[in-house]
């Protein structure tokens, strides 16, 4: 990489980030029309049927560039993705830096963009192309900690947790030895915190944040800075928390750990349908009817540290998959999910996600369609009734009902590895939804299904 970037200084090529005026051509994508009209600011509306998807620019393509991202934005319209999650983009210290390029979380300068990635130029041209087709850009914001590079450790090491012996350290209790950790006790770096993540909205017309380890930072600190970005305009945040006091007042979305969790544990036959009722009826008890939590079967780190969908979910990957576009909340696909990727993503090399189209791509682009269009998927701030239904087999056969202004969708899964013959009573005219078989009722004697088989039904 130095090599690179000197040859680049040498030649005159490598423009300063805030400075340029030059936009990069991109192969393969149309040029935008200066006459569109902007995107409109994100409103709880998108929120309730949107699909977010999470993208790894360093791994997403051979070149890593957010040039080569950008020319597949209108695939993910495709998918239904209407909410676009940026991983860390901006510089990375090289100082007590892991592998041979470092975290993404362990940042050097808020303001600026990996040059490994491109020019801001060429950031804008992705925010524009991704506004161009419908689709609001979040980016990930990293306020616990920031790298041993960044200027603030020279300049203001007040900003910093110290130890016994006054050593500016990582946080504590954590392995994070490439990062230094912020203290937030000091009121003038939460103030430059708040003032680099509005420079963002105001310059670079992004709609929002995921924020990293949120629960790490105070809430009160979330609460007045969300409250100063709302003043630009309306924004979509998200915590890499599951923490309710999050979502009380700074972030519209969490995550939904331990969905996610027992869906792993479903899957290895460690638990059963009835579990999943519990995790229902937990959310239910823990957060407000306006919260919103995010579903997954993946993510950057269950991928590169816990293993990929196959490795945890095995033959109930596809089940899963769809069990987080029916159940309530916003799905979540990850970097190469579409394409079935079944590698671990190295974090802090390069590596390169093929992508093939293969099983997960057109199931996402059907389940895309249907979270986009049905009122009864809506898991927003206003989401869709979540009703069990009961069957002969409760703790094997997971069947629901979402319902939202006279639309219906069920959903009925067998959540073992066995065929199961099993029968519920629900009255109405249905279509499967993936076979397009109609149903004149579903059946309440005797119905099959093989092991990890479902089905959607949608009233008509």
């Amino acid at each position: 990489m130095k090599k690179i970037l000197i040859t680049l200084i040498a030649t005159g090529i490598l423009i300063s980030c805030g400075q340029t005026k030059k936009e990069s051509p991109i192969a393969n994508v149309e040029t935008t029309n200066e006459e569109r009209q902007e995107l409109v600011p994100i409103d709880e509306a998108v929120m309730e049927n949107a699909v977010i998807y999470e993208a790894n620019i360093r791994q997403y393509s051979e070149e890593g560039s957010f040039n080569a991202f950008t020319k597949d934005i209108p695939i993910l319209k495709k998918l239904g993705v209407k909410v676009l999650w940026l991983m860390p983009i901006y510089p990375i210290s090289t100082t007590k830096s892991k592998g041979t390029l470092g975290s993404y979380y362990a940042i050097s300068d808020y303001t600026k963009v990996n040059p490994e990635f491109g020019t801001l130029d060429d950031f804008r041209r992705l925010v524009k192309t991704a506004h161009d087709n419908e689709i609001y850009v979040i980016l990930d914001w990293v306020a616990n900690h920031t790298g041993w590079d960044h200027v603030w450790l020279k300049e203001h090491p007040e900003y910093y947790t110290k130890d016994k012996d006054g050593n500016i350290t990582h946080t504590v209790d954590t392995d994070w030895t490439d990062v230094a950790d912020l203290n937030y006790d000091n009121k003038e770096m939460r103030e430059q915190m708040r003032n680099n993540m509005l420079y963002w909205l105001k310059e670079e017309n992004i709609d929002g944040f995921r924020c990293d380890v949120a629960g790490m930072v105070p809430v009160d600190f979330w609460n007045k800075t969300v409250t100063e970005l709302k003043k630009v305009k309306p924004i979509f945040m998200l915590a890499e928390g599951w923490e309710p006091e999050l979502l009380e007042n700074a972030f519209d979305m969490g995550y939904g750990w331990d969905t996610h969790h027992k869906m792993n544990d479903i899957a290895k036959g460690k638990a059963d349908a009835k579990e999943w009722d519990k995790r229902m009826t937990q959310i239910d008890s823990m957060y407000a009817k306006d919260d919103i939590l995010m579903n997954f079967t993946s993510n950057h780190d269950e991928n590169s540290w816990n293993g990929t969908v196959r490795e945890r979910m095995g033959d109930a990957s596809e089940l899963f998959a769809a069990l987080s576009y029916v159940t309530p909340g916003m799905p979540l696909i990850y970097s190469g999910q579409e394409y079935d990727m079944e590698k671990r993503l190295l974090f802090f090399e390069k590596d390169t996600i093929i992508k093939k189209e293969g099983v997960f791509f057109p199931l996402y682009e059907k389940l895309g369609q249907l979270k986009n269009n049905n009122p009864a998927l809506h898991g927003g701030k206003n989401a869709a009734s979540y009703t069990r239904i009961k069957t002969s087999n409760d703790n094997n056969i997971l069947a629901f009902l979402r319902e939202k202004n006279n639309h219906k969708v069920v959903f009925i899964a067998n959540m073992t590895n066995e065929p199961l013959k099993f029968s519920l009573d629900y009255k109405g005219k249905f279509k499967d939804y993936l076979s397009g078989e109609l149903y004149e009722s579903i059946p309440k004697d005797t119905q099959s299904l093989d092991g990890w088989k479902y089905r959607i039904l949608i009233q008509e």
